[in-house]
């Protein structure tokens, strides 16, 4: 059995405990105030340590496997430890985080990344404020008045620490009725015939989103923006093909348009100043933007299609 001594199998054992005493993934994440994915991921990562099942499903809900019932020992002494700590924390306030964290990130990993766990991290810690400013582009060599850089593609910069937080893929998508009225192209150069939603061109920064359009070697602009939620959107509305993050490509209406023959792979990296990593609120967050990076919703990008390296 793999050594349980890092602050995530702590957590796990916590919401392994929760879970063992509700029966269900939802009644625990209610009762820890986190998501039901936070749930799952933990007791995956939990299960993954131990090298077998603690749970398993029964006719009430969740029940425990015989590892579990062995486990529930150890989660009741982390329990007490963790309560002890907060009871330490919650008499001294000096320790709670506060002040503002400011976050420069685009702005589809602003919604789908940095908004869910920021607000999550909020409900534990109420004296913290977070500013959120949506920008897609390089990452600043002067970085005065942002504790935190999202970028695209791994930067190179002096004097700061980097770390890739999240690799995703961009894919071409349509409507059905964009298909029926233009038809379905067969090959990358079918779509030489058609409108593709994406960057405009001449205000694109960032080089890895640039690539992924020049790998299409002709195409009619459709409708451009600077705007991811731009690119859906006029999707949608049958303005053309999308190239379109993966994880925000969700609606039913969206069809996958050449899925074996197009794909480009991307990454998220966060850029914080050396003096600013010292700084407990922006650790935190950084923490829980590391973590909701791997939530379920997310689990595709770390797969590979045939033909492709990793960006």
């Amino acid at each position: 059995m793999a050594p349980l001594i890092d602050t995530a199998h702590i957590e796990g054992l916590i919401t392994f405990l929760s879970v063992a005493r509700l029966g269900k993934y939802t009644a625990a994440a209610q009762s820890l105030a986190i998501n039901h994915s936070t749930v799952s991921r933990r007791i995956r990562d939990l299960e993954k340590a131990l090298e077998g099942k603690i749970l398993e499903k029964g006719v009430h809900g969740w029940e425990l496997t015989e590892l579990g019932t062995r486990l529930i020992p150890t989660a009741e002494q982390a329990e007490k430890v963790f309560l002890e700590l907060k009871s330490i924390r919650d008499s001294d306030d000096s320790l709670r985080l506060s002040g503002i964290v400011r976050i420069a990130a685009p702005d589809a990993f602003t919604t789908y990344v940095a908004i869910p766990a920021i607000a999550e991290l909020q409900v534990r810690e109420p004296r913290l404020r977070v500013e959120i400013v949506t920008a897609t582009q390089q990452v600043r060599q002067r970085r005065s008045g942002v504790d935190i850089e999202i970028v695209i593609g791994e930067p190179k910069v002096n004097k700061a620490i980097t770390h890739k937080i999240l690799a995703y893929r961009l894919r071409l998508y349509a409507t059905a009725e964009y298909l029926e009225r233009m038809g379905v192209p067969e090959s990358i150069d079918d779509l030489r015939y058609h409108r593709v939603n994406y960057y405009i061109d001449s205000a694109l920064q960032v080089d890895d989103l640039d690539l992924g359009g020049r790998k299409i070697p002709s195409y009619i602009p459709g409708i451009s923006s600077t705007s991811v939620y731009a690119h859906l959107a006029s999707t949608l509305y049958g303005a053309g093909i999308g190239l379109l993050p993966e994880y925000a490509a969700t609606s039913p209406e969206l069809i996958p348009v050449l899925p074996e023959l197009f794909v480009h792979e991307v990454s998220y990296w966060a850029v914080v100043r050396e003096e600013n990593a010292r700084n407990p609120s922006v650790r935190a967050c950084l923490q829980v933007l590391n973590e909701e990076s791997r939530a379920d919703r997310f689990k595709f990008s770390s797969q590979v299609v045939p033909g492709h390296g990793e960006s």
